[in-house]
């Protein structure tokens, strides 16, 4: 028994040596199309099915391919991977699916992940990092392909925690430490690759094509491949690739063995100088390996290098012409602008100038009415004077003719006999009375001091001239509310004068029934409809059933009831008839139905019917 268990013991571990002798070269694939949170990408798993059989064809030893892997899934299998890599010569990983850069760094994103939050890509993301220390331990080579710099939703809607935090656009440029190391970017980091319209991505597509070939150095096959896709997308994707190898070739799939002798390459010295002009990168260097090597393979890849400077030339000369075409269209727009502006200054301006001329000529029209009510005043201030002149010199004419006629009087008693007396007595009456200037005529002082009347509210009527009684009265109403004492029944100069300074109403506004004072005029009261004018003179509400009672049967019905309360009730003749509620019987003698309620009281039989019967 115990010899057995020693024989299967050797037996497991020259298996397990001879299994890890055998692999020498690894890949692991993994491609995520179906998002869960973002829009399904169509290639990423096709990709992956299509890169993995490339590899198998290629003859690897060991092959892993993952597809629609979560975050658990993705870092389980670099785990694994890394595990499997320690006695490996070659160690690729191709993935394809969508890719973040954040702060510089770059990360592989699950099929689960949700990135709500810049934060979050620490916690659900795959850090490329991760990626490259899982082929660390292979000794030949170390090779990273990401088909990962689709254009990331995830960025669009990914909310920011740190202002100053930068998300990228594609892929960060990697700078790879560890010696014998390549990253394969499907675009330059900065930019974004297509998924293609097809069932494989261009860049798949290429590496399919130019990866496999037997004997053919990495380097030249990525520069078949970066030209491949130029070509298929018109020059507007340009796969990248980071790192660097030896001076080795460092082909996929070794080269077919040979059955002659060992024989010189002599394509070695185009191919240094071909390398030696890539450092360069420039129009003269190309052309110069040209004018050398007119021929062959390399001098086709010199002459695509020309064709990619005349492109990126072009390109930028494309830039420049819209450069500068945008500061064109700029010019002219801040020129138009301007133009506009100063248009609208002007226009300003203009309309400033003519409300000024308007306001000059407001301001001479408002000048000019001020000097004409300036003269007109002047010229009512001279007539009043003049008029005041006049009334003292008629009055001092009055007086000296009064005097003058007392002395003839005072001479006449003296000479004729007392019966005369009464004669000159009746002169001087007939002479006193005439208070009326030399200049104005009664009519004309009646009509003066009846416009005064008028004006401030006394008078209704029109000035004619005619002291009547409704000028007497108006002029009994000035002196109630002006507190003045003037004699009602003579228009005199004293009351002219006195009404003419109150400079407004002096009598307050009487409307009649039905109107109300609006300023110095009465205007109509309106009810809306079902309301009527009561005695107050206010709308009220019309009530239903119930006769409605004017001013004049109020007025009708007081005086009725005045006339009852005047006269006092008498006894009725005999034939009135009282009525209760015990019934109906003739009035008894010496006694009378009540006059108040008699007026409620109805015709029966040519008597009057009453609720009270009063008896002596």
């Amino acid at each position: 028994m115990g010899t057995f268990r020693w024989f299967c013991l050797v037996v497991s571990i020259w298996l397990v040596c001879g299994t890890a002798h055998a692999e020498r070269r690894m890949a692991l694939v993994i491609g995520n199309s179906a998002y869960k949170r973002v829009p399904k990408l169509a290639n990423p798993t096709n990709d992956a099915a299509l890169v993995g059989g490339m590899f198998r064809s290629a003859g690897f030893d060991w092959i892993d391919i993952k597809t629609d892997v979560n975050a658990s899934e993705m870092r389980k299998a670099l785990r694994d991977f890394g595990q499997r890599t320690r006695d490996a010569e070659v160690a690729v990983i191709y993935y394809a699916g969508h890719g973040i850069e954040l702060d510089g760094t770059n990360y592989l994103i699950p099929v689960d992940a949700a990135l709500e939050t810049d934060s979050d890509v620490l916690d659900e993301a795959v850090g490329l990092d991760r990626a490259l220390f899982a082929v660390e331990p292979a000794k030949q080579l170390r090779l990273i392909i990401l088909d990962a710099c689709r254009d990331n939703p995830f960025a669009k809607t990914m909310k920011r925690t740190v202002a100053a935090r930068a998300i990228g656009r594609g892929l960060a440029k990697v700078e790879p430490t560890s010696p014998n190391t390549m990253i394969a970017f499907a675009a330059k980091a900065g930019s974004t690759a297509s998924d293609g319209s097809s069932r494989n991505s261009p860049f798949a597509t290429a590496l399919v094509e130019r990866l496999p070939t037997p004997g053919l150095d990495l380097r030249k096959a990525f520069g078949f491949v970066r030209d491949d896709v130029l070509k298929n997308t018109a020059y507007q994707q340009e796969p990248y690739v980071y790192g660097s190898l030896g001076g080795d070739d460092v082909p996929l799939v070794a080269p077919k063995p040979v059955t002659t002798g060992p024989q010189a390459n002599p394509e070695e010295a185009v191919r240094r100088n071909y390398e030696l002009a890539l450092q360069l990168g420039t129009r003269d260097a190309w052309t110069a390996f040209l004018n050398r090597y007119a021929d062959g393979f390399y001098a086709d890849l010199a002459k695509g290098q020309l064709n990619k400077i005349a492109a990126e030339e072009a390109r930028s000369a494309a830039a420049e012409k819209a450069r500068q075409a945008e500061e064109d269209k700029a010019r002219l727009v801040a020129e138009r602008a301007k133009k506009a502006d100063q248009d609208k200054a002007a226009a300003a301006a203009k309309a400033a100038e003519d409300a000024r001329i308007a306001a000059e000529k407001a301001k001479q029209i408002e000048e000019t009415k001020a000097a004409a009510a300036e003269q007109r005043r002047k010229d009512a201030e001279a007539a009043v004077a003049q008029a005041l002149a006049d009334k003292q010199a008629a009055e001092k004419a009055l007086a000296d003719k009064i005097a003058n006629d007392k002395a003839v009087s005072d001479q006449a008693e003296k000479q004729a006999p007392e019966k005369a007396q009464p004669e000159s007595e009746r002169k001087v009456a007939a002479i006193t009375p005439a208070e009326t200037p030399p200049g104005l005529s009664s009519a004309e002082i009646a009509k003066l001091v009846q416009s005064e009347l008028r004006r401030v509210g006394c008078l209704a009527g029109n000035p004619d001239g005619d002291w009547n009684t409704a000028s007497q009265r108006s002029l009994t109403l000035f002196n109630r509310f002006a507190g003045t004492k003037f004699d009602a029944k003579l228009a005199s100069f004293e009351a002219l004068d006195a009404i003419k300074a109150k400079p407004g109403r002096v009598c307050p506004l009487v409307c009649e029934h039905g109107f109300k004072a609006d300023g110095n005029a009465c205007v109509k009261i309106a009810c809306r409809a079902g309301y009527r004018i009561n005695d107050d003179d206010e709308c009220e509400k019309v009530r239903d059933k119930k006769p409605v009672v004017t001013r004049e049967d109020a007025r009708k019905r007081d005086t009725e009831r005045k006339q009852t309360e005047a006269e006092p009730a008498k006894p009725r003749a005999s034939g009135q008839i009282f009525c209760n509620s015990a019934g109906c019987r003739p009035v008894r003698p010496g006694c009378h139905l009540d006059a108040l309620y008699g007026q409620q009281a109805y015709a029966r039989s040519g008597s009057g019917v009453g609720t009270t019967e009063v008896c002596n």
